[in-house]
């Protein structure tokens, strides 16, 4: 089949209209998408520079996000250090109390408040932590906030540990050791084993040391009476004349017995053991010693005011520190938002549309096109004037 002639006219109106028709669908898909470089095919430089620009720009947004995280964390652990402070200061407080009373009672009382805020300090250090990082619990806390895509630019934030403070690493604060009044060692013998070693005329005195080995009698006297239960009068009278200090006895008369009574020490009680009948020897462990307690003296309690001075210097200077490692990571964070403006503001001059010059465009071509359709009318015409001849 032989090909259509189409005349000069003809066929360069409609290679024109063409054109237009072109050049109309990209600049409608430019008004579309907002952009005069969808791909590569469009301008392979400017289309891959504006992706490596978006491509940082969307690294960097991430890593704001993380910036934006350790802030949080820092000021958690910022609003701990400083509730911590009220805390020791109100210790202080109970010290200073304590050293203004003479009253045995009162200090110990303080020492007991005063050892429930060290444990609140240590509650509240536990739970000053942000999505599971705390900067006052010490070891695995530590925090790493990353400014650049490449991770080489970095801010490491070590973390204390203010869950004991007891640690010399930590505050160390130490609890104060409350008064213990102390229990007499004491051992109670029955009448009838009294009885029953008097009843050998050797065998007539007891002998008491101490559990640390010191001697306090091998003299007192073991005389039997006319029952039992005299025998155990006669050694209590007996342990009580010996005027040995700290040691006493107690006859129980309903239970026939005799006890015996020491305040300094845990003792041991025989008799001579001359010949049979003797005495079965007697040891106590029940002795438990007498205790002051930490805040029983000036000296003590000053002492305790010079840790919780040191302890608030310390806490003052992680303040401080945190403080500054925050400072440091707002203006990152300020300074990442800024840089990630900058670069999507450069893709975006190489690659978005101006709407306006693309809609004038378009007009423009929308004009074109139809004159060039009148044009091609025009041709055809011309074509058809053969046809007034038949």
């Amino acid at each position: 089949m032989s090909s259509i002639q189409l005349s000069s006219a003809v066929r360069q109106n409609l290679s024109s209209l063409q054109a237009t028709a072109d050049m109309m669908s990209k600049t409608q898909n430019i008004l579309a998408t907002g952009l005069k470089v969808n791909s590569a095919l469009d301008n392979p430089s400017s289309f891959f520079t504006a992706s490596s620009l978006n491509q940082r720009s969307s690294d960097l947004r991430g890593l704001l996000d993380d910036m934006g995280q350790s802030v949080q964390t820092l000021k958690a652990a910022d609003e701990g250090i400083q509730a911590i402070t009220k805390l020791v200061e109100a210790a202080k407080g109970k010290a200073n109390q304590a050293l203004q009373s003479s009253d045995t009672t009162d200090r110990a009382r303080y020492a007991t408040e005063y050892n429930e805020l060290l444990g609140q300090i240590e509650a509240l250090a536990s739970d000053a932590d942000y999505k599971g990082k705390n900067l006052l619990a010490g070891a695995g806390n530590d925090l790493a906030v990353i400014f650049n895509e490449l991770g080489d630019s970095k801010l490491n934030v070590t973390a204390v540990d203010y869950t004991d403070i007891s640690d010399s690493g930590s505050l160390g604060l130490a609890r104060q050791a409350a008064p213990v009044s102390g229990t007499s060692a004491s051992v109670t013998i029955s009448g009838a084993e009294l009885h029953a070693a008097t009843a050998w005329a050797d065998d007539d005195a007891l002998t008491i040391q101490t559990a640390s080995g010191d001697t306090l009698s091998n003299s007192i006297p073991l005389s039997q009476g006319a029952s039992e239960n005299g025998t155990a009068m006669l050694t209590a009278n007996a342990i009580n004349s010996a005027g040995i200090d700290g040691l006493s006895a107690t006859w129980n008369m309903g239970a026939q017995s005799v006890t015996i009574t020491y305040d300094h020490d845990d003792i041991i009680i025989d008799d001579n053991d001359l010949s049979g009948g003797n005495l079965a020897t007697k040891t106590t462990s029940n002795y438990v010693a007498a205790t002051a307690g930490s805040f029983a003296t000036d000296q003590l309690i000053n002492e305790t005011l010079g840790q919780l001075n040191d302890a608030l210097s310390a806490l003052r200077s992680q303040a401080s520190t945190f403080g500054t490692n925050l400072t440091v990571v707002e203006n990152r964070q300020s300074f990442t938002n800024s840089l990630i403006n900058t670069l999507e503001e450069g893709a975006g001059k190489l690659t978005l549309a101006d709407t306006n010059k693309e809609g004038a465009n378009l007009l423009a071509l929308q004009t074109r096109q139809q004159l060039s359709s009148t044009s091609l009318s025009f041709a055809s015409q011309a074509d058809q004037n053969v046809l007034r001849l038949f």
